[in-house]
């Protein structure tokens, strides 16, 4: 008797397209995951990603998604081919966020959109870095609502706080209403570190030569004083050899 072979099912881990596909476009996306890495450094129950194929439904490849940044509580870090939803306990993620660009609008933003709202997102953000508006929705029993006149706003979910200054583009603050840290803040961080040791080593260095020469010099002067001491001495010898009294002179 022949048993039937079921194929195994391929779920890719890449389409071939690039993170972005402008700069502008890359460094909010890069800015982002940093800030978000960043703010749960210390949670191991925080999943971070970003261009990583979502894949919601066993056995069915082509329902697939991959947002600029996915975020998902209540799964451990850890390296991802895909993120295969039935292998993660069945928990979705709760937040996805796009950084738009010149392919990712119109038919195919909308096809995210219904993507995340059918697979149970709690959060959907769309940033368009070049107009510097921001979309924000939110879950609503089985729906995706948009939030209406975003100028301020705070993530339930997050706690993070997107503003829009008058005086520059959208800015980013942690929970404790500090602005994201991104690579170049870590870069200059590491700058600034490195140059504040090279400081103290140099007054270190400093210090110990002029505690080097302060003890020569004492060493010096207790030499000085040694032979001065001598000196008296053998001077009061003479003075007694010669029947005179040093201490009445």
């Amino acid at each position: 008797m022949n048993t039937l072979v079921q194929p195994q099912i391929e779920y890719p881990s890449s389409d071939g397209a690039p993170l972005g596909e402008n700069t502008l476009q890359v460094k909010w996306i890069i800015d982002l995951y940093t800030g978000f890495d960043l703010l749960f450094r210390h949670r191991d129950d925080v999943f971070l990603a970003s261009d990583l194929f979502w894949y919601p439904v066993e056995g069915d490849p082509r329902t697939v998604r991959a947002a600029d940044v996915m975020i998902v509580f209540g799964r451990p870090k850890g390296e991802r081919l895909s993120y295969k939803q039935w292998e993660e306990e069945g928990v979705a993620p709760q937040i996805a966020i796009e950084v738009l660009s010149p392919s990712n609008r119109g038919l195919e933003l909308k096809k995210k959109f219904r993507f995340y709202e059918q697979f149970d997102v709690e959060e959907y953000y769309t940033y368009d870095p070049d107009s510097d508006e921001l979309v924000v929705y939110l879950r609503d029993n089985d729906r995706l609502k948009a939030v209406k006149n975003v100028r301020s706003f705070r993530s339930p979910r997050l706690g993070i706080q997107f503003e829009f200054p008058s005086d520059g583009p959208i800015r980013v603050l942690d929970p404790q209403g500090k602005r994201f840290r991104n690579h170049r803040d870590l870069h200059d961080d590491y700058e600034r570190v490195i140059a504040e040791k090279e400081e103290q080593f140099r007054l270190a260095k400093y210090e110990g030569k002029r505690a080097e020469a302060e003890a020569k010099r004492a060493e010096a002067e207790a030499k000085r004083a040694e032979a001065e001491a001598k000196r008296a001495e053998s001077y009061r010898d003479k003075l007694r050899a010669a029947g005179i009294d040093p201490d009445a002179v």
